[in-house]
């Protein structure tokens, strides 16, 4: 009776060894190589060639931008100045910021997707996304980031970081 239990345990072991064996996917292509495979929470994959992607932004709802990946905000932005002029914005990786008017300096972080900018002067900038692009909300000395913005102008990212 042992000879036979231990020729069936053999017997389902090298069968299943074979299975497993035909069943292994071909090599990847050359094509599958050069690609990058999204797998979704509930299991579904979809798969994309590299040739086809420009950049990867992994968002998040807050986060600091000393120590932090909020790299879509990081570098210079061309801004408009809210009476048809335009200056520039350098949101830098230590959380620094400086302008090319006004007092030059402040801080940033990124918050709810948008950076938040405070400046010596007293005054805020979010830049932040809309539709396509991207714009600047200014804020004067008094207000905050949830008060009506004193203007609203373009914001291009022109040397990112």
């Amino acid at each position: 009776m042992r000879k036979i239990v231990a020729f069936v345990c053999i017997a389902g072991a090298l069968t299943f060894a074979a299975f497993a064996a035909s069943s292994k996917s071909k090599p990847a292509s050359q094509d599958d190589r050069n690609s990058i495979v999204i797998v979704f929470k509930d299991g579904h994959q979809q798969t994309f060639p590299m040739a086809d992607i420009a950049r990867i932004e992994f968002m998040s709802p807050t986060v600091s931008a000393a120590g932090s990946w909020p790299g879509h905000f990081m570098g210079k932005w061309r801004v408009g100045d809210g009476a048809g002029g335009t200056f520039l914005i350098t949101l830098k990786r230590n959380g620094e910021a400086e302008k090319t008017i006004g007092s030059r300096h402040g801080t940033w972080t990124a918050v709810d997707g948008e950076a938040r900018i405070a400046w010596d002067d007293g005054w805020h900038d979010a830049i932040r996304k809309a539709g396509d692009g991207y714009e600047k909300a200014a804020f004067g000395p008094g207000k905050t980031f949830s008060d009506d913005p004193s203007n609203v102008t373009d914001a291009k990212s022109t040397e990112p970081i």
